[in-house]
Order: structure tokens, then C-alpha cells, then sequence
């Protein structure tokens, strides 16, 4: 099977990392070349110490479940026959205290707006089993425990 691999690289400077006033902006790289500024979330460590610019873990969280559904989506409608002209989410992540009081991202409500071409469009129920069918072949949603939703999908 393959392999995934992000470095992460952050550093203190001359921050007071004792009394926790230290900056949590960081760096994820990928093996493309690509940098990504990241960050801790403003809702759980507030500003100066986080960058709101930066991308923060639960936003990328959020947004692999959201690309992993999508380009699944994207797989098996296509081999359903439905010819896919756009797709667009907004997908919304919920935190919550588990049965430990630690938050954690319980909630992924994806929102598609998903545009067809050609004449073949799907039926209430086709679309909901191509999205279930995304679901369960998804590699992000199949490896965590958060419940993914999808907006006006039964099921």
C-alpha cells in the first residue's frame, strides 16, 4: 500500500515558551515542494499566539474528509454514467467534548452543490447512494471515528 508523508516544522524563538506565550505558527510541507502555513485555531489558542491566516488542524481535517468524499463521489458517479460538470462544498466541522470532556471534531456536515452535464441527472435516491457509496469507499472517512454527514442526504 502506499505511503503519506508531511513534515512539520515549527520554532520557538526567543518566545517565553514556559509561560506558554510562544507563537503556534508552524509549517506543514509536502514531497511536492508545496509549504502550507499553519497554525493553531484562534478557538483554541487565542491571537497573538495563533495565526487566523494560517490553515489550523481542524480546518485541514475538515477539508480532507471533504476532498476524499468529493473525489470518491467523482469516481463513482462517472462510473454511474452521471457526467459531473462541477462540484462545490462547504463543509462545516463541529467540535464537542467526548465522555473525557476533550474536544474533538464530532460533526463533519459536507454541504455539495454539484452541477451535472449532459442529460442523465440522478434521482433523490441515486444521488444519496452515490453518496453513501463515496462514503464507504472514502480512505479519510473510513479511518476516524467523526460522524460525516452529508447535507440533504438521508442515510
Amino acid at each position: 500500500m502506499a505511503q503519506h508523508k508531511a513534515t512539520i516544522e515549527w520554532n520557538r524563538g526567543d518566545a517565553d515558551f514556559l509561560k506558554g506565550r510562544y507563537s503556534r505558527e508552524h509549517k506543514w510541507l509536502f514531497d511536492g515542494g508545496l509549504s502550507v502555513p499553519a497554525s493553531s485555531s484562534p478557538a483554541v489558542v487565542p491571537v497573538p499566539w495563533s495565526n487566523i491566516a494560517a490553515i489550523d488542524p481542524e480546518e485541514a481535517f475538515v477539508a480532507s474528509l471533504s476532498s476524499c468524499h468529493m473525489l470518491t463521489f467523482l469516481h463513482v458517479a462517472r462510473l454511474g454514467g452521471f457526467d459531473v460538470a462541477s462540484y462545490h462544498d462547504q463543509a462545516v466541522g463541529h467540535t464537542a467534548p467526548n465522555d473525557k470532556r476533550v474536544p474533538w471534531v464530532a460533526t463533519v456536515v459536507l454541504n455539495p452543490k454539484i452541477v451535472y452535464a449532459g442529460d442523465k441527472r440522478p434521482t433523490d435516491e441515486e444521488a444519496a447512494h452515490l453518496h453513501h457509496l463515496a462514503h464507504e469507499q472514502c480512505f479519510i472517512a473510513q479511518s476516524v471515528k467523526t460522524e460525516v454527514k452529508v447535507a440533504g442526504v438521508e442515510g
